[in-house]
C-alpha cells in the first residue's frame, strides 16, 4: 500500500534510470532557490524558481510525515531547493527540520552551496555519525562562479565550510557539478578544486557533466554567446536527449569524468560519477550521494 506523504517524500519521483544511489527520502524546507545558478534545472518545475520562499506548515507536516517513515531512514536535504537559501539566515527553518529529524533518529545527508550549514554545526556535532555534508564548488574562479551561480555565497567560503566541518568530524562530499564544456571542465579548474578539495579535509568527491533544458541554456547561451555556438552543436545535433535533457555526446563525458576519477584517486579521495552511466569510474561501496559516509 502506498503510503501518502506531504512534505518527506520518496528521492527521485521521475524515476531517473540513471540514478544508482540507495533508497532515501528528500524533503525541501524552500520553494525555489535564491543562488539563481544559470545552469540550474529546478525552473523547469517550479514557478518563480529563483524566488524562494518557505512551505507553509513545514514543520507540522514533516512531524506527521515521520510518524509513517522508519527510525534510521536517510533523508536529504535538498534536491530542489537549497536548505542554506538565503532567506534561511533569518528564518532558521532548515535548523528546526535539522532538529526535527536528527533528534527523532533519522540519518540526513546536506546538499548545498551555502556556509550558513556551519551555523548548525553544534546540532552536526551532536548527531555525529548519522549526517553528513555534499557542498557544491563548480569552480574556485571567482570571476567565472559570479556569472554562473551570481547568487550563491562565494567558492572561498564553501571551500572553507569544508574545512571547518571536514575538523568537527564531520564527513563532507564536494561535488564538482556540473561539468560544462568551455567554463570548467579544463583540466587546470578540475585539478585546482579537487587538490584543494582534498586539502581541506573531503572524503569524498563527485562529478557530472551539465544536461541541457531549454531554460538553463538559454540562460547559459546569454551569459557566453562565444559559448553558445558549440554548445548547441555538441547537445542538440551531436549529444543525445535522455529522460528530458540533453546530454554531450559520450565520449566527451566519458572522457572528461574518467579525468575527474583519474585526479580524485591521486588526491586520496572516494569518487562517485552522478547520473552517468560509466559507473566503472566509481569507487567501490561508494555512493554519489555520500550515504556510504553514514554510520
Amino acid at each position: 500500500m502506498r503510503i501518502s506523504l506531504n512534505a518527506v517524500r520518496p528521492f527521485d519521483p521521475w524515476g531517473n534510470p540513471l540514478c544508482t544511489c540507495p533508497f532515501k527520502y528528500g524533503l525541501n524546507p524552500y520553494t525555489g532557490c535564491g543562488h539563481k545558478c544559470l545552469y540550474c534545472y529546478i525552473t523547469s518545475y517550479i514557478p518563480d524558481a529563483f524566488n524562494p520562499r518557505p512551505k507553509e506548515d513545514l514543520l507540522d507536516k514533516v512531524r506527521r510525515d515521520l510518524e509513517k517513515i522508519p527510525r534510521g531512514a536517510m533523508i536529504s536535504l535538498s534536491n530542489s531547493s537549497d536548505p542554506y537559501t538565503p532567506p534561511e539566515a533569518k528564518l532558521g527553518l532548515t535548523r528546526r527540520v535539522l532538529q526535527t529529524l536528527l533528534e527523532r533518529g533519522y540519518r540526513v545527508i546536506i546538499v548545498t552551496k551555502s556556509p550558513l550549514v556551519l551555523r548548525d554545526l553544534d546540532i552536526l556535532q551532536r548527531h555525529r555519525g548519522r549526517v553528513a555534508v555534499q557542498i557544491t564548488i563548480t569552480t574556485l574562479r571567482d570571476g567565472l562562479a559570479s556569472v554562473l551561480e551570481p547568487g550563491a555565497p562565494r567558492p572561498a567560503g564553501r571551500l572553507e565550510a569544508v574545512r571547518r566541518l571536514a575538523e568537527a568530524g564531520i564527513p563532507v562530499t564536494v561535488r564538482l557539478d556540473p561539468l560544462i564544456p568551455l567554463l570548467n571542465d579544463d583540466v587546470e579548474n578540475i585539478e585546482e578544486v579537487v587538490a584543494k578539495a582534498a586539502g581541506a579535509g573531503a572524503k569524498h568527491l563527485v562529478a557530472s557533466t551539465y544536461k541541457a533544458k531549454r531554460d538553463n541554456f538559454a540562460r547559459l547561451a546569454k551569459a557566453f554567446p562565444d559559448k553558445a555556438p558549440t554548445w548547441r552543436r555538441m547537445y542538440f545535433q551531436e549529444g543525445e536527449y535522455f529522460h528530458g535533457q540533453w546530454h554531450a555526446p559520450r565520449e566527451y563525458r566519458r572522457r572528461v569524468l574518467a579525468l575527474v576519477a583519474e585526479i580524485a584517486r591521486r588526491h586520496g579521495l572516494q569518487f562517485n560519477i552522478c547520473r552517468e552511466e560509466f559507473t566503472d569510474l566509481n569507487t567501490p561501496g561508494a555512493y554519489c550521494d555520500g550515504s556510504h559516509l553514514l554510520a
